[in-house]
């Protein structure tokens, strides 16, 4: 008498059978998508990132045929997020929307639970969005070159305000004060509503800060003034505006990328109708003119592309931090 084991044909079934289960919650990219895909947001409702998400994920639903449902996971400057994605399983089901910072510059500053280079795969950079360095009205000069020159021949008295330690805002600060020589004093707020609601009180004299619509109207208005911008180029509706590149400070033109990340080991087959869909989408007029209406410039491409841009916006924020001695702050 024979046993499944024993006999030779029914024991190559059952290993047969065990690795078709093993690999089976790994879909095969012809069966990819079937199911809803969730997109994870770190940041609250009603933002900028909430909604150019909800717009992608709407366009994305009608290329895929699956409903992407959005979820808003926003705490820990974006950590959280990437913490529980980086936990699901790598299908392609699970997915975020995030700024680059919780990879490539909050692990310099503090603890987090996950490996930065091995915790998600890129699936596509969504937009950058410009850091603007301003003077409020407590700043006489009006121009970089005057900020600088205050700054010089008042060391310490200088009020520089950022949304917060560990930020862009944080390291453009060490830059331009290793650079420039500068002695300023670095005031970080927990977010950056009371930071702005301070800089239209006149309440410090320098801050920096991403581009919005809302940032536009203020410095439109007079109540702001903007010295230079982190851009690859100057932008639609700060056209007078330097960048730092063109002030002569190229290391201190920084921007914040945004993009769609994955859980690390989901299938390049899966990646690619990933890309692909949302880089449709980001190619939508509608989608694109409302990005450049706040300021933000779309980003699009191959996963591939987002990777490099990760890798090296990590190694230049590691160069500042240690260059400026931040990280010890």
């Amino acid at each position: 008498m024979t046993t499944p084991f024993t006999s030779s044909r029914s024991f190559q079934r059952f290993i047969a059978f065990a690795i078709a289960a093993a690999i089976m919650p790994f879909a095969t990219a012809g069966d990819f998508p079937e199911k809803t895909i969730r997109l994870s947001v770190d940041y609250p409702a009603g933002g900028l990132s909430d909604v150019v998400a909800r717009k992608l994920a709407e366009k994305v639903a009608v290329t895929l045929k699956v409903p992407v449902v959005v979820e808003n996971r926003p705490g820990a400057g974006g950590t959280i997020n990437i913490a529980e994605v980086s936990r699901a399983r790598p299908d392609g089901y699970t997915l975020a929307f995030s700024a680059t910072s919780p990879l490539t510059l909050t692990p310099y500053f503090s603890k987090v639970s996950y490996t930065p280079e091995k915790a998600v795969t890129p699936v596509i950079g969504v937009m950058y969005s410009p850091v603007v360095l301003l003077g409020t009205q407590a700043l006489k000069a009006k121009d970089f070159n005057g900020f600088i020159d205050a700054a010089k021949q008042a060391p310490g008295s200088m009020r520089w305000a950022t949304s917060g330690m560990g930020t862009i805002g944080h390291i453009m600060f060490g830059q331009i004060s290793h650079d420039a020589g500068l002695d300023m004093n670095l005031i970080p707020y927990k977010g950056g509503s009371q930071q702005m609601n301070d800089a239209l009180g006149g309440q410090f004299e320098i801050f920096s800060t991403n581009v919005s619509a809302t940032l536009i109207e203020n410095i439109k208005a007079g109540k702001l003034h903007a010295l230079a911008i982190g851009a690859d180029e100057r932008i639609e509706g700060l056209s007078d505006v330097p960048t730092f590149t063109e002030l002569g400070q190229p290391k201190a033109n920084l921007k914040s990328n945004f993009g769609i990340v994955a859980p690390a080991g989901t299938p390049n087959e899966v990646i690619e109708i990933l890309n692909k869909a949302f880089d449709a989408a980001l190619h939508d007029p509608q989608i694109a003119e409302s990005l450049r209406q706040s300021g933000n410039i779309p980003s699009g491409g191959k996963a591939e592309q987002f990777q490099r841009v990760i890798e090296q916006e990590s190694r230049n924020n590691r160069a500042i931090i240690e260059q400026a001695g931040l990280a010890a702050q």
